[in-house]
């Protein structure tokens, strides 16, 4: 017998902290036991200051070992508070539905209260794996750990970005599937949380520990991206999307800046610790800003909460209406994974997103990410090295807007191409200069805006081109694919790292980045559709992957 459907709460009965989601006391609860648990790390940390807190040796004390009792009551909890009621009401809900994209509404305060709050999860997101690069030298010195200024430490420093890193790749695989179940606020919200929770990888006393608290952040980091990517392609009008969702993600550029100021500030004073530590009022910055993330509202009349549906739809512009039932046209139809997206028709696009996020991330990883210990190697001094990065980050900022405003003008495709060509050749400049480049201030701080900048613009097209590309029931699934990649070719690289006597120099990073980023170029002419201006199910149809209820934002007339 088929279960009922939830009672609908209209959006009215509802009290502000309540809506959006299924348990709302449960979250909330969840919530407060794990800050509290967070805090209570705290003493541990600040009780070590006389020794530049430093806390290798020390064994846990009781306020911490409750504290992660109590985290680990407060993220089941919060789970709970997020999941839906009714799993098999997505699939019998959206036949026959359709919310289509209102592709040609002006851009209204709604969206870009939207589009600030994206703004700001993108750069928290983005913030955790871009401070592995400043935290490994002070991690490598206080657990002796292999690394450029000690070649006989063990084992190697790099196992921390190597299992962070990781994490990131799992983590954009698990959220795009749970995004694609539970809704995309639901995941935004829970994955605030554990940025909260993981945070406390700042006060882990043993090495192994921190392994442990580096993979579980970056699990909760790997799958923000994906998530708010997908939301976005769903709400901003066609005609505005691709600009405006490269420009967010650009903000990963501003990450680096602000990542880079606070390892400048505060780590000779706070030691490598803070930069994790800073994740608890970021994270919590994120929670407090939910009342400006709505749902899918296609999501949500999946959960038979159409009055909360159709008020989202209405501050948007849009309204929902009843389509004929039609037989479906491909896989899309049919029972959906990952599967789906390495299968015709979405194989091609499929391939060149593959190609381009493991290029981006053998750069990001392989070069981006020892930029400051490969500075410090040859000269620089820790403070300086980040200097030196900070302010090539802040030149290249301009970077960003140029290429949102070309994405939105020729579209994603040959974008994606011509700067995947320019971030090659720019690599080509560190194969060619080398260490030397570290007698030439002015030419390394110029030659460094493009892998800073340009290649943070490619991660954001990445993920705008896969959240335009696929179908809605697997958005989120391909979002976190394209995330995924990006970090996967870290990992690779990173694995080559822990297992060589050395750190490769900056002309070795630099041509392994170099070569796959010219093949995803060509890759992206050859079989990348073009997505500019044009509707999601357009897109979806043209490739053939159109799915029974598949769903778009319709024009409100009246609206």
């Amino acid at each position: 017998m088929p279960s009922t459907p939830p009672t609908e709460t209209g959006p009215s009965q509802r009290a502000g902290w309540a809506r959006g989601f299924e348990h709302p006391v449960a979250f909330w609860f969840g919530a407060l036991c794990c800050t509290a648990g967070v805090l209570l790390h705290l003493p541990m940390y600040y009780g070590a200051r006389d020794m530049g807190y430093r806390l290798k040796g020390m064994a846990p004390d009781a306020p911490m070992l409750t504290g992660m009792a109590l985290i680990g009551i407060g993220l089941v909890a919060a789970l709970y508070g997020v999941l839906p009621r009714d799993r098999a009401g997505l699939r019998r809900s959206v036949t026959g539905v359709r919310v289509q994209a209102l592709d040609d509404a002006p851009i209204r305060r709604q969206h870009v209260a939207l589009l600030a709050v994206m703004a700001v999860a993108v750069t928290i997101d983005v913030m955790k794996p871009t401070a592995l690069g400043f935290v490994v030298p002070g991690f490598a010195k206080e657990y002796g750990l292999k690394a450029p200024g000690n070649p006989h430490g063990h084992p190697a420093a790099a196992w921390l970005p190597l299992t962070g890193i990781s994490g990131t790749v799992l983590g954009s695989l698990v959220w795009g599937s749970f995004a694609d179940w539970a809704g995309r606020r639901a995941s935004i919200m829970y994955a605030g949380l554990l940025f909260v929770t993981t945070s406390i990888c700042g006060a882990m006393p043993g090495f192994k520990w921190n392994l442990l608290m580096c993979l579980m952040m970056g699990i909760a980091a790997g799958g923000m991206l994906p998530i708010t990517f997908a939301l976005m392609a769903e709400t901003i009008p066609a005609r505005h999307r691709g600009g405006l969702m490269v420009l967010i993600g650009g903000e990963i550029a501003a990450a680096y800046v602000i990542t880079s100021w606070l390892a400048a500030k505060l780590v000779p004073h706070y030691s490598w610790r803070i930069l994790w530590l800073v994740g608890i009022p970021t994270g919590v910055l994120l929670l407090v800003l939910n009342h400006w993330i709505p749902e899918s509202p296609r999501y949500l009349i999946a959960r038979g909460r159409r009055a909360e549906a159709e008020a989202i739809m209405a501050r948007y512009g849009a309204r929902v209406v009843k389509s004929p039932v039609m037989a479906p046209t491909d896989v899309t139809a049919a029972r959906v994974g990952y599967g789906t997206l390495v299968r015709r028709p979405l194989l091609g696009p499929t391939t060149a997103i593959t190609v381009l996020g493991l290029g981006v991330g053998l750069v990001t990883y392989g070069f981006q990410l020892w930029v400051p210990t490969n500075l410090q190697r040859i000269g620089y001094s820790a403070v300086n090295s980040a200097y030196v990065v900070r302010n090539a980050a802040l030149i290249g900022l301009p970077l960003t807007v140029l290429l949102a405003w070309m994405y939105d003008r020729f579209g994603g495709r040959r974008t994606i191409a011509v700067s995947s060509a320019a971030t090659a050749a720019a690599m080509a400049g560190f194969v060619i200069g080398g260490d030397s480049l570290a007698h030439h201030r002015m030419l390394l701080s110029l030659l460094l805006i493009v892998p800073l900048s340009a290649v943070s613009s490619v991660v954001a097209m990445v993920a705008a081109y896969a959240s335009e590309v696929y179908p809605t029931r697997i958005r989120a699934r391909g979002t976190g694919l394209a995330a995924g990649m990006t970090k996967a070719g870290g990992v690779l690289i990173l694995a080559v790292v822990v297992g060589s006597p050395n750190v490769p120099g900056i002309r070795a990073t630099a041509l392994i980045g170099a070569i796959p980023l010219v093949i995803a170029a060509l890759c992206f002419l050859i079989s990348g559709p073009e997505t500019r201006g044009r509707r999601l199910e357009e897109i979806a149809r043209d490739l053939g992957a159109i799915e029974v209820g598949d769903a778009d934002l319709e024009p409100n007339p009246a609206i």
